[in-house]
Order: structure tokens, then C-alpha cells, then sequence
């Protein structure tokens, strides 16, 4: 069993572009800047967040960090959306999900120009990725098939079972894993909560992509001996032995189900590095492809 470590992949990612961005510097040309806007002050997405940013300043990147109350209107919002479409020194734009029950998620992603939308949840980035063309793909899958690339893990031909539907995770990931490219050409199971015969499915996989977001939801009577791994869930579940109080879970069964495994990602410490190393990517590329 290889632990598939996603701090080391993405720091590995992160230095590549710290040179690139000193290339840049030499070469008296533009620095990507990435703009986050957070709404409201949830403990998770400030998290998320400020290790965006903090990426940022690794780098070389700008950073814009703007923050607004939690009952701030949807048009307000939008607005906001809007001036930073319309300036010419922000390359890319993320607004932190999950947003306010009063502000409609899709009207927000809709607003963010495509060019700009380094989170690849636009539409019409969305239909790109569906066709293979070049655009920004979401930021977790992304990171997953950078692991994948660089861990140099044969998919073609496998089995591969994507558990979660999501917009975010499981559909473009399904996609991804499908596709005729290097570390696709899988053949695609999505299931979720009403698929049935769901353990038997699991066994049937060479990978597994667990997105559903229930702590330690995949058993090893699941997985079969040599399977692959892809833990994308992360929940806070109480912990009174941790000083923090709780401890951090992932959507598998770690310990039970580790040792079948021929490769397999940890809770903290792999799928989620390397969505900020994703998304560090797309934001180069939003600066790169101005240039």
C-alpha cells in the first residue's frame, strides 16, 4: 500500500509555478492575481480561504481578499462580481461556496466571467471540460488528476466507481476519468444515494472516488484487494482524546481499509492540498492566456 501524499504532490505543483512566476518577474510581464470573495465568517470557508491566499503569497501570485457580511444582498454581491470582471489586474475570480440561503449559488457563478472563473463552475467552462477542449476544470478534480499524473497511475482500461454526483466533485470527475487523455480512458460507474447494490459495485472497482461527504462511509468489505483510493471527504467528527476536540474524517474507512489497497489518499493531507494546487494552476493560466 503507497500512500498517495497530496502535500508533497502539491508542493512540488506550487514550486513549479514559483519558477515560472520568477520567469515572469524577469521577463517584466504580468503577475497572476487571484481575487477571493468570502460572505459571511463560516469557520470552514475562512479556512479554505485563508490557505488560498496563503498559496498566493507562496508563489508570487497577488491576492485580493474581500470580505462581506453575511446579509449582504444577492445584487450587491453580483455587483461586486462585476467590477472585478471589469478590472484588468484580476485574473481570476473565486467566490467561496457554500454562500448565504438568500443568494442563489448559480446566479453568482454565472456572473463571473468564464475567462476568469479559475474555479471552473461557469457553464460554459463546464461544456468545454465535457468536450476535452482546454478551459479551467474544477479545482478537485483537477488536483486528483494531477496525483494521479504524478504518481504516474495506469487508469486505462480500469474500473473506476465515483461515488457522489456533485457539480463540484463527482460529475466533472467522472468526466475526466472517462475521457480519451492521459489518466482517463477509464470505464465510469457514478453512483449515489439511490443507487442499489452499491457495496457490490464498490467491489467491482479498480478506483474509487468516495465524494458524498459521510465520515468513514466505504468499509473494506467494499473494496477489493488492490484497489485504488481517492478519499475526497473531510468532516469534523468528535474527538475527546484530540485537544482540539474533534477529529478530522474522511469519507473511508483508513484504517480497515488501507491495507487492501494498492494506492490510497489520507484525511488531512491528500485530495485537499492539491485542490489549492489546482487551483493555483488555473489562476496561471487565467494570467498566461491574456499574455
Amino acid at each position: 500500500m503507497q500512500i498517495l501524499d497530496g502535500q508533497l504532490v502539491s508542493r512540488a505543483t506550487k514550486d513549479e509555478l514559483k519558477l515560472k512566476v520568477a520567469q515572469l518577474v524577469t521577463e517584466g510581464k504580468k503577475i497572476p492575481h487571484l481575487a477571493a470573495v468570502l460572505v459571511g465568517s463560516n469557520g470552514a470557508s475562512e479556512t479554505y480561504v485563508g490557505a488560498k491566499v496563503k498559496a498566493c503569497g507562496e508563489i508570487g501570485f497577488k491576492s485580493t481578499l474581500i470580505r462581506l457580511e453575511e446579509d449582504i444582498s444577492e445584487n450587491k454581491l453580483l455587483s461586486v462580481i462585476d467590477d472585478l470582471n471589469l478590472d484588468q489586474d484580476i485574473d481570476g475570480i473565486l467566490v467561496q461556496l457554500p454562500l448565504p440561503k438568500h443568494i442563489s449559488d448559480e446566479k453568482v457563478i454565472n456572473t463571473i466571467l468564464p475567462s476568469k472563473d479559475v474555479d471552473g463552475f461557469h457553464p460554459a467552462n463546464v461544456g468545454k471540460m465535457v468536450q476535452g477542449l482546454d478551459t479551467f476544470i474544477p479545482a478537485t478534480p483537477y488536483g486528483i488528476m494531477l496525483m494521479l499524473e504524478h504518481y504516474k497511475i495506469e487508469t486505462k482500461g480500469k474500473h473506476a466507481v465515483v461515488i457522489g454526483r456533485s457539480n463540484i466533485v463527482g460529475r466533472p470527475m467522472s468526466i475526466l476519468l472517462s475521457q480519451s487523455a492521459p489518466y482517463g480512458n477509464c470505464t465510469v460507474t457514478i453512483t449515489h444515494s439511490h443507487t442499489k447494490n452499491l457495496a457490490e459495485i464498490c467491489r467491482s472497482a479498480d478506483i474509487i472516488v468516495a465524494a458524498l461527504g459521510i465520515p468513514e462511509f466505504v468499509k473494506e468489505d467494499m473494496v477489493k484487494e488492490g484497489a485504488i483510493l481517492i478519499d475526497v471527504g473531510i468532516t469534523r467528527v468528535p474527538d475527546a482524546s484530540k485537544k482540539s476536540g474533534f477529529a478530522l474524517k474522511g469519507d473511508v474507512d483508513f484504517k480497515n481499509v488501507s491495507p487492501k489497497c494498492s494506492f490510497i489518499t489520507p484525511v488531512p493531507g491528500g485530495v485537499g492540498p492539491m485542490t489549492i494546487a489546482a487551483l493555483m494552476k488555473n489562476t496561471f493560466k487565467a494570467c498566461i492566456d491574456k499574455l
